[in-house]
């Protein structure tokens, strides 16, 4: 993710879905200085678990923490025109039902030749298996996931790559 950042030169991104800041502390690291995360999450006790460390890193004064659901923060930052186009980069780990959801949104913040990364979406390795191969507990969302790889390999407003680490990383690239 480092290198994404870099090579899109990030200064302004967003993160969606925090929980204890691990990507978010990555991505405080690899933006300058003057750079700004806006992080969003429903839960600032488990942010607060990785605060100590984001703070010992020195990167606190990067981050924008939003106690909040994101699509009603999507919403109000679409209110503003100048945050039309203005983000480089969005990393999404949020509640997975919504989505496609905010690829809607984030299509219009991100700017042309911006990022948004989005987790899991490999979804344990169940999106290439036959439905009677994977587990009840995650078929609901096995099903989400693959209506989300799909619509994002159709949209052509993006260029995706996949990389199969972890739970998966769907990596768009916005062209237009």
């Amino acid at each position: 993710m480092a290198m994404l950042l870099k090579l899109v030169n990030a200064k302004k991104t967003i993160e969606l879905g925090v929980f204890t800041g691990y990507s978010l502390l990555l991505t405080a690291l690899s933006i300058p200085d003057d750079g700004k995360i806006t992080a969003i999450d429903v839960n600032r006790q488990s942010y607060e678990i990785g605060l100590p460390i984001i703070r010992k890193a020195g990167v606190e004064h990067k981050v924008n923490f939003i106690e909040s659901k994101a699509l009603p923060v999507l919403d109000k930052l679409l209110e503003d025109n100048e945050n039309e186009g203005s983000f480089d980069f969005a990393f999404v780990d949020a509640d997975k039902i919504s989505y496609l959801d905010y690829h809607e949104r984030l299509m219009k913040l991100v700017k042309v030749g911006g990022i948004i990364a989005y987790d899991n979406t490999l979804w344990y390795g169940t999106v290439s298996k036959p439905e009677e191969m994977v587990p009840e507990d995650l078929k609901y969302y096995r099903e989400i996931i693959i209506k989300v790889n799909k619509s994002l390999t159709a949209d052509s407003r993006v260029m995706i790559s996949h990389a199969s680490i972890g739970d998966g990383i769907t990596i768009c690239m916005r062209i237009q």
